[in-house]
């Protein structure tokens, strides 16, 4: 899983633009989420499998029309050769919230007057209209809001690109001028290929795990599994020791497994996870093949947090081994770890150390912060070993 998920391995040379679009095709889902205490979870994704790169590359594939965005495992970021899959379950069903369909279905003269504005006017931003009044729910909402949400949702409009991490809305049309709808493939086909995809970017999967990665019916998922069995395109397997089989591997991962069997296939990677890596992002499935139960943290109140606000899974040499709470100050240039926890039986030692301080130079330095420092660990020896590794590159005390 590590390997097809690219994260087996640190990566051998400098990023380049290209580079990310490969590793999107590669996990499909690039996730977007509006936290950004250290980075945006899209960006992040990237870092732990390129390293160093220019973030700015990401948004011209997407305004280039290489990517596009749309909900998948949430809102993400998507190669656009997967589009038609995409286009057929809008036109299947609503794929957005319920209140929002709701919502549009009792306003198509406000959809309507939104669209028009659009086609005569141009792309917009929701910060365009200066609407304050709320569309009357639970949201705090205007109305042009929840109007360019449905009609995202629906496909009529799509996102252009994002201006300041906000929304850019136009016309389907304009995004994709090329695209006609008699291109979409049926429901069933999409479902199919869908399914498809998300066994071979997980490398090994089960009927809830494939599931889960494009927010799919589990009772469709099963059907469509059943089809690639018989065509021989995935094949079950046996994984000893991990429950929620049976498990299934695409054909074309064979490779890998022969690899794994062999002992040839060994993780060697260190990084730092977004809470929202395909990795992890799968909570039941983290906790089956790792023994790591994450949360993100500040989705919980605070008293009842554990291990802090943003929460960051630590991978290395093929073991989610701890989590840290990080923030960046940028005006300081500081990467700020308030607390470090590695998991139960974990040992600190020279190789753990010498790997997360390398890892976390890194990911401070892609953020343009020049020093981290580290408020606490658990063990405390962690944050005396990293701290000395950090400030002058010695290690006192490891062997």
């Amino acid at each position: 899983m590590l390997a097809s998920l690219g994260l087996s391995a640190s990566p051998r040379y400098k990023a380049g633009k290209e580079d990310l679009l490969t590793a999107i095709r590669q996990i499909h889902n690039l996730q977007i989420d509006t936290i950004s205490v250290v980075a945006r979870a899209h960006q992040h994704i990237l870092w732990s499998r390129l390293g160093n790169y220019a973030t700015n590359w990401l948004e011209e594939l997407h305004a280039e029309g290489q990517l596009f965005e749309y909900f998948s495992h949430a809102v993400c970021l998507l190669p656009i050769e997967d589009y038609p899959l995409f286009r057929a379950l809008m036109l299947e069903k609503f794929i957005g919230w319920s209140n929002i369909q709701s919502w549009g279905n009792e306003n198509a003269a406000i959809l309507d007057e939104i669209l028009n504005h659009i086609h005569e006017n141009g792309a917009v931003r929701s910060s365009d209209f200066k609407s304050k009044q709320s569309h009357g729910t639970w949201w705090d909402w205007k109305v042009e809001k929840v109007a360019l949400e449905h009609l995202y949702y629906r496909g009529d409009l799509m996102i252009a690109r994002r201006e300041s991490f906000q929304r850019v809305y136009d016309l389907r049309e304009r995004v994709l001028p090329a695209w006609d709808d008699t291109q979409t493939p049926a429901y069933p086909a999409a479902v199919l290929e869908l399914t498809r995809k998300a066994i071979k970017a997980l490398g090994i999967a089960s009927l809830t795990w494939s599931a889960s990665y494009f927010y799919q019916k589990k009772t469709e998922t099963a059907a469509a599994i059943e089809q690639l069995l018989a065509e021989g395109v995935i094949f079950p397997v046996q994984i000893e020791g991990v429950k929620g089989g049976p498990f299934f591997i695409h054909a074309q991962n064979q490779p890998l497994i022969e690899a794994a069997l062999a002992g040839q296939l060994r993780a060697t990677h260190t990084t730092i996870l977004s809470p929202f890596d395909p990795l992890v992002s799968d909570r039941g499935r983290a906790r089956d093949l790792f023994d790591f139960d994450y949360s993100i943290g500040c989705y919980t109140p605070a008293p009842k947090r554990k291990f802090g606000y943003f929460v960051l899974p630590i991978l290395h040499r093929g073991q989610l081994i701890g989590r840290l709470d990080a923030k960046a100050w940028r005006k300081e240039g500081r990467l700020q770890v308030i607390s470090l926890y590695l998991a139960p039986g974990v040992r600190v030692s020279a190789g753990l150390t010498k790997a997360l301080a390398k890892t976390l130079r890194s990911y401070a330095n892609w953020q343009g912060l020049s020093s981290v420092t580290i408020d606490r660990a658990d063990p405390e020896a962690l944050r005396l070993e990293l701290t000395a590794r950090l400030e002058n590159g010695q290690t006192p005390g490891l062997k």
